[in-house]
């Protein structure tokens, strides 16, 4: 009975750590006075995977990437099953570039990882970046956001939280 206990314990702990990738931390981001709930993406290991393999977003939910400098950054849509908003912030928290992020079709059973990779389509954030938010298909449009708006974020904790 006790042995049985602990294997259910631990397997609903493996698989509460595991589902779908999900960020144990989030963040609260007023955008166009709107409030959404950020999956905070802090260290290489999450900013790398992202949103990849999901097949959905949340209503006002998301991903904020932060970065430890700000730089020319690019993302692509490598295994991603859902379009994608995306918006480069500065280290103010400024826009610097928006995208309507497309699905791509699938790597190919005999295509390399380097030829998949290599066909994918980048979008850049046209200038240094601190911060980038991914958002559901269609936010950018309907929240009505453009290069030069600021997003207020709490600058000085997330910079301390980058890995």
């Amino acid at each position: 009975m006790v042995t049985r206990l602990i294997a259910t314990l631990l397997t609903s702990i493996f698989a509460l750590g595991c589902a779908n990738n999900v960020s144990q931390h989030s963040v609260q981001v007023t955008i166009a006075e709107e409030i959404f709930t950020l999956e905070l993406s802090t260290d290489t290991p999450s900013r790398i995977h992202g949103l990849m393999e999901r097949t959905s977003i949340p209503d006002h939910g998301g991903m904020l990437f932060v970065f430890i400098d700000a730089e020319q950054r690019s993302f692509w849509m490598a295994n991603c099953f859902i379009n994608i908003d995306l918006l480069f912030l500065d280290s103010r928290g400024t826009i610097t570039a928006t995208h309507a992020m497309k699905v791509e079709p699938p790597k190919l059973e005999e295509e390399s990882q380097w030829l998949y990779e290599g066909r994918l389509k980048h979008y850049y954030s046209n200038g240094p970046a601190r911060f980038a938010i991914e958002l559901e298909e269609g936010e950018i449009q309907r929240l009505k956001l453009h290069v030069n708006d600021r997003i207020p974020l709490d600058l000085n904790n997330l910079r301390d939280l980058a890995r």
